[in-house]
C-alpha cells in the first residue's frame, strides 16, 4: 500500500502536520529537521496524494509558469530552474508560452481565478495589453521581467542601469558610433523601452548626440530575426563601432552577419549581448553579456508565489536581483563602465 502522511511522520519522528509543511513548501522548517523528513520521505517512497489534498485545502498543486517564447535559450534555462525550485518545494510545473499574446495571458487568469493551477508566474511583454490590467482581484501570481505595475509581486533586474553600464563600457577607448540591435519596430516591447532608455542614457552622459539611425529595430528576437535586421542595416550605414545586442540570441545571430560579411569581431566591432545564456560562451568569439542569476530568480518567484497563496491581503512585493558585466573576447578587454 502507499505510504502515507502518518507512515513518514513516524519514520522522521516529527507530527503529521511537520511533514505536510515540508511537502507543500508553504512553512519553514528548519533544515535538520527538513533532512530528516526528506529521507523518510525517499525511504518510503511516498508520493503525495494530490486529488486528496486538493479536496481539503482547495489547491491542486500546480503552478503554471508563462513566458513569452519557449523556444529561446533563456526560457529554457529560466524553465529549467523554475521546475527544478517548484518541484523541491512539491509543485507540479505547467508550462505554457503566451507568444507575445494577450489573450493567452488573459486565459492563464481566467485558468487561475478558476482554481485550475494554484498560482502563476508570468513574463508579459507589454504592460497596456497585459491581462495584469483586468479589473476586479488577481489570482495568486508573481511577474518576471521588465512590465513595470504596482499591482503584484515582482522579480525585477534594473535593465536601465545595465543597459547603461554596457554602453558606457562599450565606449571605452573613445568610441562614439555604437549601435543597438533589438530595438522597438511594430511591435512595443518593455524589455526593448527599458534597454534603449538605459542605452540613450549612457550616450548622454558621455555628450554622445543619439542617433535614431544606430537604433537597429528587431521584433524577432532571435537569431534569425537578428540577422536579417543586420543585414538590412549594413547595406545602407556605415559599420558602427560597438553593436549592443538587446539578448545573447540577438548578439549570436549578429556574430553570424558580421563574419560573413568579413569584418572582425572584436577588431573592427565590438559585440555584446544580453541574459548570459549558456550558449553565449561557445559562441566564436565568446559573446560579453549581462549576467544575471537565473537560479535566483526562479528561487525568488517561487517563494514570493508560495508566500502570496499562503496571504492574500499583504501589499505587492518587489525583488530586484543585482546584474554583472561579463567580459569575453566579443570585446576584448573591457574594463567596465566609464562616467
Amino acid at each position: 500500500m502507499r505510504a502515507t502522511v502518518k507512515d513518514v511522520a513516524a519514520r522522521a519522528g516529527v507530527s503529521p502536520k511537520t511533514v505536510s509543511n515540508v511537502v507543500n513548501g508553504l512553512v519553514p522548517v528548519s533544515e535538520g529537521t527538513r533532512a530528516r523528513v526528506e529521507a523518510a520521505l525517499a525511504e518510503l517512497d511516498y508520493v503525495p496524494n494530490l486529488s486528496a489534498r486538493g479536496l481539503r485545502n482547495g489547491r491542486t498543486g500546480v503552478i503554471a509558469l508563462a513566458l513569452p517564447d519557449l523556444a529561446t535559450p533563456y526560457s529554457a534555462e529560466l524553465a529549467h530552474h523554475v521546475v527544478e525550485v517548484a518541484h523541491g518545494q512539491g509543485w507540479n510545473v505547467q508550462i505554457e508560452e503566451t507568444g507575445k499574446d494577450p489573450h493567452r495571458e488573459f486565459e492563464l487568469v481566467s485558468r487561475a481565478r478558476a482554481n485550475l493551477v494554484d498560482g502563476l508566474i508570468l513574463n508579459p511583454v507589454a504592460l497596456d495589453e497585459s491581462a495584469i490590467r483586468v479589473g476586479g482581484n488577481l489570482p495568486p501570481m508573481v511577474l518576471l521581467g521588465e512590465v513595470s505595475q504596482q499591482r503584484v509581486d515582482q522579480v525585477v533586474v534594473d535593465n536601465i542601469a545595465a543597459a547603461r553600464d554596457m554602453t558606457l563600457a562599450l565606449a571605452g577607448g573613445g568610441r562614439r558610433r555604437i549601435a543597438v540591435l533589438g530595438a522597438n519596430g511594430t511591435s512595443r516591447s518593455a524589455t526593448a523601452e527599458v534597454r534603449t532608455r538605459g542605452y540613450r542614457d549612457a550616450l548622454a552622459r558621455l555628450g554622445i548626440p543619439a542617433d535614431p539611425a544606430l537604433e537597429i529595430a528587431c521584433d524577432e528576437w532571435t537569431p534569425g530575426g537578428s540577422a536579417a535586421a543586420l543585414r538590412a542595416f549594413l547595406a545602407g550605414h556605415e559599420l558602427p563601432e560597438a553593436l549592443f545586442c538587446f539578448t545573447d540570441s540577438l548578439a549570436i545571430g549578429a556574430l553570424s552577419v558580421l563574419a560573413k560579411a568579413g569584418h572582425r569581431v572584436p577588431g573592427d566591432i565590438l559585440v555584446a549581448g544580453f541574459d548570459d545564456v549558456a550558449d553565449g560562451q561557445y559562441a566564436v568569439p565568446a559573446l560579453t553579456t549581462i549576467g544575471v542569476d537565473k537560479r535566483a530568480m526562479a528561487q525568488n518567484a517561487v517563494r514570493l508565489l508560495t508566500e502570496r497563496m499562503a496571504e492574500r491581503r499583504k501589499g505587492p512585493v518587489q525583488v530586484e536581483l543585482p546584474y554583472r558585466l561579463v567580459i569575453r573576447a566579443s570585446t576584448g578587454q573591457l574594463h567596465g563602465p566609464v562616467a
